[in-house]
């Protein structure tokens, strides 16, 4: 926190991020985001977590769908330990803000910038990208909208994002120095953990995703005991023991599917690699595969009845996602005020 205030001086301490309502949650959601999202709870940080509903939209969206969507996301937050008494969880369409932000920001980032990011790369890949939304080429200024809107220190990435967060620096440098101002924070990114990029457990090379079209790569957060311990027994693995050091010649290197487990493992019991190397070293797969199971079932089980439970109430989800969004807009609407009067624009 000390880095963090020395980056950003005169800036409250402030975490944001925010999670697409586009499918069903993963284990990799969980431990690359709703657990770390939790922990940071404890740091004396004030946090807004998001269900950034605007860019799931960048692609078409059933609208029932989405309604029911956004309301899963928010039950994973809760059920996952994110408290609406210690964080503020909204859905980023009921705070008018993000769209206006996004349309001032829109106009200091380049085009250029737009067309270098990797995800509109991948997601036009083999298409034509002039029939692509234009929400989806500019969904990085939304991004940026999203964080700046409540200036935001500190934002949890993974890998896969680093390069939009990149970019929301580079469009707060340029707005303070387009105005001569330092309003913006350069908002630093949050990678850490032993599996903020958990990877498939069909192929260690490939990021476990909702979008992959066999189930068997990934356990969903909805997954029962049964289905979760069965899909980790079938984990794609080599035949080799686990060595007794984790790089090197000997150790995980270039054994992807075995180095997912061991971190997935780690991340689930709160330890580092190196010590699930410790204790498992010289073990064959057909020993930690059944421990690793045992522990993703006690540790996920709990969050799949508890989202069950919030998932039969969606009024009351709905009213936790209003409170929320009245308190981010309290936060919210001082600095868009104040960034409409910089660049030159007439309020009430």
């Amino acid at each position: 926190m000390a880095s963090q205030a020395a980056a950003n001086p005169g800036f409250t301490p402030r975490i944001f991020s925010g999670i697409q309502p586009s499918g069903g949650m993963t284990l990799g959601n969980y431990l690359g985001a709703l657990k770390r999202f939790a922990e940071k709870q404890d740091e004396g940080i004030e946090t807004i977590y998001c269900v950034v509903d605007m860019h799931a939209i960048t692609v078409w969206q059933d609208p029932e769908k989405l309604r029911h969507q956004t309301r899963e996301i928010t039950a994973a937050y809760l059920a996952s330990g994110i408290d609406p008494a210690r964080s503020i969880i909204f859905n980023q369409s009921q705070v008018s803000g993000h769209a206006e932000l996004a349309w001032i920001l829109n106009c200091v980032a380049r085009i250029g910038w737009m067309y270098r990011m990797t995800q509109f790369k991948d997601k036009t890949a083999g298409k034509n990208a002039e029939n692509s939304s234009l929400g989806l080429l500019a969904y990085p200024s939304l991004m940026a909208a999203d964080i700046l809107l409540y200036h935001t220190t500190q934002v949890p990435v993974g890998e896969d994002q680093k390069q939009h967060l990149e970019l929301t620096r580079d469009i707060a440098a340029k707005f303070n120095h387009d105005y001569g101002v330092d309003f913006f924070p350069i908002t630093e990114p949050l990678i850490e953990g032993s599996a903020t990029r958990v990877m498939s457990l069909r192929d260690g090379t490939k990021k476990m995703s909702k979008s992959d079209p066999s189930d068997a790569s990934r356990i969903n957060l909805t997954d029962d005991a049964d289905t979760i311990a069965k899909k980790i027994r079938k984990a794609t693995t080599d035949p080799n023991p686990l060595p007794d050091t984790l790089d090197g010649l000997d150790g995980l290197k270039d054994r992807p599917e075995a180095r997912n487990l061991v971190n997935i493992y780690a991340a689930l019991e709160g330890v580092s690699a190196e010590t699930v190397i410790r204790e498992f070293a010289g073990a064959q797969f057909g020993t930690f595969k059944p421990r690793l199971a045992d522990l993703a079932v006690a540790k996920l089980s709990p969050i799949t009845e508890a989202m069950n439970r919030y998932m039969q109430d969606p009024a009351e989800i709905d009213r936790i996602l209003g409170e929320g969004a009245a308190r981010a807009d309290a936060i919210a609407s001082p600095i868009l005020a104040k960034t409409k009067e910089i660049v030159g624009m007439i309020g009430r």
